[in-house]
């Protein structure tokens, strides 16, 4: 019997114990296409076969780069684990030169790309490094593809020779090698061991609530970070169906088709699926309006475990018969859980969500950590609204006395690849400093109060700490993303990207006379004077000190690709106050 201590064991585990015909479900040409358990393996098997022939030895490291999650991702995950290589995945979203350094940070022979936007990329920087070959997932002129290795291991001749590369895989050895999508400077390389992941996805399955070989997972967040990548593994072990959707712009579509009974997001996925239903609602009139809004209010006081008494339950009964069985059935209809990680969650969501009977359990973690510290579980009273849950077994969470988390566990990297230097800075002894500070309760919940390097101090010497001021704001619908600024300055201020959506649509409804270009929108007296409104009625839940005093918006969505945000929607901070040094100014030095 398979004894799960390696990464590429989850898929023979799930072949012994639940063997799954609809293992990895793809979507190619508009139809969903399965790929049994059984499959899986002898491709992943074919794949090891060929790379062997390729002369891949221990050690190898091969960068796998994917627009979208698929099949073909996980077939040479298997596949270059059994060898005791290094699968070295890479965000795809980052720029040609950024590819450069990791395919040459991390001594990549080989390249596998999904697809052609991604190859142009690869082809652009490919001679100033190793990569000996390139091969794509799409059929693409004038690139091999990965076809050709299944072809070549076709002949198993040399399994034997597999299996003993498999044989000689321990428990402690490399997997991976993740580079951080970091804020400022050049990605940093998070060696990871077998046992790290393996051990996290183990611990971390006991607070998910699957019943094996019953459930069916939408999976869209990039397989490249690692939060995503352990969760599949999870998935697999208790031998799921994964289906991984085409894109985020096709997450409802993919929903509706799927029925998924659970899946991973982040904040500012569900940030968008709420603004999205809440402009349905803003379309409605009369007695069905009424009703869309009470339901909505007596969400954002929903409580977990019946706290709220009966007579709460009762009517919230009826709004989920009448309204958030619609929001339901706009997400597939089956979908009971979603896991929560990469940034806060806003607690409104969380209650409203749940109010709805589709639960988010916000967990913690970093790359560094495998990644998961803590999760929520609503089972056995492990789950409370504006917490990341409890720690999960074998994983230790301590303070320390300046309030930042220490974590200690199996699932604590090996050290940066390449860089003692900074490996020494975030260990101490069996530790490691998150960086975060948080606090924990008296029933044992942890909680984020904040990032160490981005809490500041005015020039009155009083203390703010930026993402609970942002988190907060951000619940406004008027506020798309928003940056807390005033590092050394008299006061705190804010650089504010509007929700250009929401605020044209609200523009039509009251037929104000403004323009609706984004740059229009951000100029504009009246959106200005509404988005004050917003700023004053967030600024009351805070200290008079911390408040903020001025704000400035501006005219470009923040993206991945203008700069403003990592792979994982987290801000560049630094970058972004160099892009407006203008509108700092204006509100500082004016």
């Amino acid at each position: 019997m398979t004894k799960v201590t390696r990464l590429f064991d989850f898929p023979y585990y799930q072949l012994e114990h639940n063997p799954n015909p609809k293992a990895l479900v793809t979507k190619y040409n508009g139809k969903w296409e399965p790929t049994s358990t059984q499959e899986y393996l002898d491709k992943s098997n074919a794949m090891s076969r060929a790379l062997l022939r390729l002369g891949v030895k221990k050690d190898d490291k091969i960068a796998v780069i994917s627009t979208a999650n698929r099949t073909e991702w996980n077939i040479m995950d298997i596949g270059i684990l059994q060898l005791g290589a290094q699968n070295i995945p890479i965000y795809p979203t980052i720029c040609a030169e950024d590819y450069e350094y990791v395919l040459n940070h991390s001594e990549s022979i080989y390249c596998f790309v999904s697809d052609e936007e991604v190859l142009k990329k690869v082809r652009k920087v490919q001679a100033n490094t190793s990569i000996k070959e390139v091969y794509s997932f799409d059929h693409i002129e004038g690139c091999k593809h990965y076809s050709e290795l299944l072809d070549l291991g076709k002949d198993d001749s040399n399994q034997l020779e597999v299996e003993a590369c498999k044989d000689a895989v321990k428990p402690e050895d490399l997997a991976t090698i993740i580079y951080t999508s970091g804020t400022t400077g050049k990605p940093k390389g998070v060696m990871l061991s077998h046992w790290n992941i393996t051990s996290n996805a183990l611990d971390s399955s006991k607070r998910i609530p699957l019943v094996e070989g019953e459930n069916r997972i939408l999976s869209f967040l990039p397989v490249c970070h690692i939060f995503e990548r352990v969760l599949i593994y999870v998935y697999q072990y208790a031998g799921a169906s994964l289906y991984y959707a085409e894109g985020i712009d096709k997450i409802g579509d993919n929903a509706k088709e799927v029925k998924p009974h659970l899946m991973s997001v982040v904040p500012r996925l569900l940030e968008k699926v709420f603004d999205k239903i809440m402009l349905k609602g803003e379309e409605l009139s009369g007695i069905k309006k009424g009703l869309f809004f009470w339901a909505v209010s007596l969400g954002e006081r929903w409580e977990p475990y019946g706290i709220n008494g009966g007579w709460y339950e009762f009517q919230l009964k009826i709004a989920n018969k009448l309204i958030f069985s619609k929001w339901r059935e706009a997400l597939g209809g089956e979908l009971r859980t979603m896991v929560s990680g990469s940034a806060a969650l806003q607690p409104r969501l969380a209650r409203i969500f749940g109010a709805a009977k589709m639960r988010v359990m916000e967990g913690y973690g970093l790359t560094e950590t495998s990644p998961v510290v803590t999760v929520g579980l609503y089972d056995d009273h492990m789950y409370k609204v504006g917490t990341v849950g409890k720690p999960i077994d074998n994983v230790h969470v301590k303070i320390a006395d300046d309030g930042e988390l220490l974590i200690k566990g199996p699932n604590v990297m090996m050290g940066y690849y390449k860089d003692s230097t900074k490996t020494a800075e975030v260990m101490s002894g069996d530790y490691f400093h998150t960086g975060d500070k948080g606090e924990i309760d008296a029933d044992g919940f942890l909680k984020i109060t904040g990032r160490k390097k981005e809490m500041f101090k005015t020039s009155g010497g009083k203390y703010v700490i930026p993402p609970l001021l942002e988190n907060d704001m951000k619940q406004s619908l008027f506020i798309e993303q928003i940056m807390v600024v005033g590092e050394g300055e008299k006061m705190p201020a804010a650089l504010i990207q509007p929700n250009f959506d929401f605020i044209r649509d609200w523009i039509a409804l009251k037929k104000h006379d403004v323009g609706t270009s984004d740059a229009e929108i951000a100029q504009s007296d009246i959106v200005i004077n509404r988005i004050q409104k917003e700023v004053d009625k967030y600024n009351k839940h805070f200290g008079k000190w911390e408040q903020i005093k001025r704000f400035e918006l501006t005219k470009e969505v923040w993206s991945i690709d203008g700069g403003h945000l990592t792979p994982t929607m987290k801000m560049k901070r630094d970058i972004i106050k160099g892009i407006y040094q203008d509108l700092y100014d204006k509100i500082y030095r004016a």
